[in-house]
């Protein structure tokens, strides 16, 4: 598989202002490019559920996407810590560590990561205090 598109984004800490607009972006690029509805929803959920993770719970961090040549998508979400103390748990739907901040603004339900991992075909999650790496492909329509 070749990489046809590719585009990266960054997300900066506490920035609830822009909250969304990577994810928006990766939405439209998709559209733009004829992704399927059904595809570019299962994308868009994972990014805007990282986007908003790494908004809230770590130092910022980057988004890249990968159109692959087969259609199949490939989304990196990656940042430079804190890092998840006990990935079994951030797995757990209703678990989070947002701050009282976040959810007064209705974000840390707890349903980022699991819900990342329900719509992804693949998903590896890495963390230490040096960072979190999260990779999801999402296979196109067959």
């Amino acid at each position: 598989m070749n990489v046809i598109l590719h585009k990266d984004y960054h997300v900066e800490q506490n920035d609830f202002t822009n909250a969304g607009r990577a994810s928006s972006q990766i939405k439209n690029t998709l559209k733009q490019i004829g992704i399927s509805p059904a595809v570019m929803r299962r994308v868009s959920v994972a990014a805007y559920e990282a986007e908003i993770n790494l908004l809230i719970h770590a130092y910022g961090g980057d988004i890249s996407l990968d159109l692959m040549d087969n259609g199949d998508i490939k989304l990196r979400f990656s940042d430079k810590g804190p890092g998840i103390e006990d990935i079994e748990k951030a797995l757990t739907p209703g678990f989070s560590t947002a701050s009282e901040k976040a959810r007064e603004m209705g974000f840390g339900a707890g349903m980022g990561i699991p819900n990342i991992k329900r719509v992804s075909d693949e998903f590896s999650i890495v963390s230490s205090p040096a960072g979190t790496i999260i990779d999801v492909l999402i296979h196109a329509d067959e």
